[in-house]
């Protein structure tokens, strides 16, 4: 890729008290792609989009995005950047609407696009438009993982950053969830940074991905060259499926 990327995470080390959960991890993410990290539970992987957050903070390395060093910078101050989650686990607000949720996510400077941004997740996931004024904890698995993207992507995001979107929703609706990201990036160029365990969806998706193991970057490449690669196959994509 050429130019500066958008989300540059150079050299960078998270710690929990004295555990090292990062180490010396560089990923790069260009304006407009979609790149993956997978790896193993464990391995790192939310970590690392939490340190992007800035919570916890990297002890060494560099957080760049647009330029800018947010290494240091405050997690409220780093959502301003225009950096949106959906984080894992979902964690939406249970006893609030579905369209009070997305209210939740819109940021106060883009107040007068509120009515147009609501409209666009509830053509993106209809389902949310029937459910909009039910309780988000009395959602199904799949519907609160849409409103958590949609929530994230309310506050129009430069970037998207993904954790485990597919965890625990079965095939079908994690199908129309990836088919959702891909429509995102293809038809309006939202750059996605999707950490997901499901190695075959997420390779398949992406223009480059990482592979993260022990807190490391243990390999990187294009999406097909990792799907097509005999360590990763082995490793994660349960001896190769097609």
């Amino acid at each position: 890729m050429t130019g500066e990327p958008l989300l540059k995470v150079q050299a960078v080390e998270t710690y929990y008290g004295n555990i090292r959960a990062l180490s010396g991890v560089d990923v790069d993410v260009h304006k407009g792609e979609i790149v993956s990290l997978i790896g193993a539970n464990g391995a790192g992987k939310s970590t690392l989009m939490m340190t992007i957050c800035g919570s916890p903070q990297a002890r060494t390395g560099q957080v760049i995005f647009d330029g800018e060093d947010i290494t240091r910078l405050p997690t409220h101050l780093i959502a301003r950047k225009r950096i949106a989650q959906s984080p894992e686990g979902r964690r939406i607000f249970p006893r609030m609407t579905v369209y009070e949720n997305l209210q939740m996510g819109a940021g106060l400077d883009n107040l007068k696009y509120f009515n147009e941004d609501v409209e666009k997740i509830f053509t993106l996931f209809p389902r949310l438009k029937e459910r909009q004024s039910q309780r988000g904890g009395t959602l199904s698995g799949g519907e609160q993982q849409m409103l958590s993207i949609g929530r994230a992507l309310m506050a129009r995001p430069k970037l998207l950053l993904l954790d485990e979107p597919s965890l625990g929703l079965a095939p079908l609706i994690v199908k129309g969830i990836f088919e959702a990201i891909k429509k995102l990036n293809k038809e309006e160029g939202l750059t996605v940074f999707l950490v997901e365990q499901n190695a075959f969806a997420a390779l398949k998706l992406s223009d480059r991905g990482y592979v993260m193991v022990n807190g490391k970057v243990t390999m990187s490449g294009t999406g097909k060259e990792l799907l097509i690669n005999p360590e990763v196959r082995a490793a994660y994509l349960e001896g190769g499926r097609h």
